[in-house]
């Protein structure tokens, strides 16, 4: 009989598809238990799975789990302690220690595992004494704890002394792969740029000062930005660039569904992540699996994800004069951008093959699952 695994994870999410989609294939019977409405259509050729959530409302969702009322944490209790008594479960698994992760230790289920995502370990126990207090008791219950880089790792050992295992996201090097596209750039043209949602933690501001910099220094050469995603930030981004005179050589795409990045990630010619904080660096390793040379902010999990002077550069996070400098670098160098990008792809090859990945977090659940016989 097949193995059944309850996801307490945002459904809507790519990294969450693609774990379910990782473990129908390996024949396991999947649900997912989301706060949010679902999109059904990111789920309709899939079988063997069971969705649900609470329908919480688009404006709830935009608000900071901290705001969640009890009432809705004691619903969703409810309606998974009823999930796990009609789907009944082998494992659950939760994909985010706070939020996903309270309602997995409150419905006192085993075996359970909680996955760190983030800003669940570096934001969520900073707002008081109370979410420390909480984030512990989730880290407690779990019997097995994963974190996605060894820097988060680090910082969640100081709210448990469980063993921490990492399980980095793995790249499916068959989708993201160095090919031609139907580019909007012309073929005479540089283009750098990034895809992430336009909000401060990531930097973008720095970036578009950074090529400010580089456009006043190479003003014969044709350079532009692309800048891949929505965000409460675009109008002060756009207001930025109007004012620096940049506005015609950078390209806002707006959101751009996660079937279609790999076109945009060919379109550069250098990807850069300058966040102030990042737990991962999963959008740099498909820049990498694009052989796209990479420029990176030393925070969090993203220095992890480069080999400095390799795959890529490593620059100080709100500094565009050095963002500057790497650019230029690159630049100028297209040898160099071409060698870069070559070790990039094969740094993800050999380490961060989604493959492997998947094969890491079925041997944890097959470990849980023999010993809770």
């Amino acid at each position: 009989m097949n193995k059944k695994i309850l996801f307490l994870a945002d459904a809507n999410s790519p990294h969450t598809i693609r774990w379910v989609k990782a473990l129908l294939d390996s024949g396991y019977i999947v649900g997912v238990f989301c706060f949010y409405k679902i999109d059904i259509s990111l789920y309709s050729d899939f079988d063997n799975i069971k969705l649900y959530c609470l329908n919480i409302s688009k404006e709830m969702q935009s608000t900071s789990e901290d705001n969640f009322s009890k009432l809705i944490y004691l619903k969703a209790v409810r309606e998974v302690k009823r999930i796990l008594n009609v789907f009944k479960p082998d494992l659950v698994h939760a994909h985010y220690a706070s939020s996903y992760g309270l309602i997995g230790a409150l419905s006192g289920f085993h075996p359970y595992i909680i996955s760190m995502w983030g800003s669940d370990v570096y934001g969520f126990p900073n707002y008081s004494f109370i979410h420390k207090r909480i984030l512990k008791f989730n880290l407690s219950k779990a019997d097995k704890l994963l974190s996605t880089s060894y820097k988060m790792k680090t910082e969640a050992e100081k709210y448990t002394k469980k063993e921490i295992l990492v399980t980095p996201f793995g790249i499916d090097i068959n989708i993201f792969r160095p090919s031609e596209v139907n580019s909007i750039f012309k073929s005479d043209e540089i283009v750098i740029g990034t895809i992430k949602t336009l909000e401060s933690i990531y930097g973008i501001e720095y970036l578009i000062r950074a090529f400010k910099i580089v456009k006043t220094k190479l003003p014969d050469r044709k350079i532009k930005l692309l800048l891949v995603g929505e965000g409460t930030q675009r109008k002060n981004l756009e207001a930025l660039a109007i004012e620096l005179n940049l506005f015609s050589d950078i390209v806002f795409s707006g959101y751009v569904c996660h079937d279609e990045v790999e076109k945009y990630h060919n379109m550069l010619d250098i990807y850069i992540a300058v966040s102030l904080q990042e737990s991962f660096g999963v959008a740099v390793l498909e820049a990498s699996a694009c052989s796209k040379p990479v420029i990176v902010s030393n925070v969090g999990g993203l220095p992890e994800v480069v080999d400095d002077g390799k795959t890529g550069i490593i620059v100080e996070k709100e500094n565009p004069y050095q963002l500057a400098e790497a650019l230029l670098k690159l630049i100028t160098n297209s040898d160099l951008r071409i060698e870069m990008g070559i070790n990039g792809r094969k740094k993800v090859l050999t380490e961060y093959n989604w493959i492997r990945s998947v094969e890491l977090m079925l041997s944890v659940y097959n470990e849980l699952l023999d010993s809770s016989n």
